[in-house]
């Protein structure tokens, strides 16, 4: 499901205000000891270092700690976060994020 709504201005990282749109932020407990946070912000412009004008967060946090994580930063783009690794990660479209970090979630709660 997406809300959208203006918000307050933000930074977009790098040191300027931009007025951003809150696209989703949504959480969902799986089990008593984790559950999954979601952010999406839609951009007036890209940020350093990613293609398109969105600025995410998506974990999934077991026992207090964030195992899986997709997210972008100025200047670093798009990224993962599985365990320990970090890796670059190819942003096409929000649908496969979505699918590509559920995805991940499931693959690390199999093995779990």
């Amino acid at each position: 499901m997406m809300y959208s709504f203006t918000s307050k201005p933000e930074s977009d990282g790098i040191g300027s205000t931009v007025q951003a749109v809150k696209e989703i932020h949504e959480q969902y407990r799986l089990d008593d000891e984790s559950y999954v946070e979601i952010v999406v912000w839609r951009l007036p412009r890209a940020l350093a270092g990613s293609r398109h004008r969105y600025k995410y967060r998506l974990a999934y946090i077991e026992d207090g700690i964030c195992v899986v994580r997709y997210d972008n930063e100025a200047g670093k783009g798009d990224h993962t976060h599985i365990g320990p690794r970090e890796s670059d990660y190819e942003f096409s479209e929000l649908e496969n994020l979505f699918v590509d970090f559920w995805t991940s979630v499931d693959d690390w709660r199999r093995k779990a």
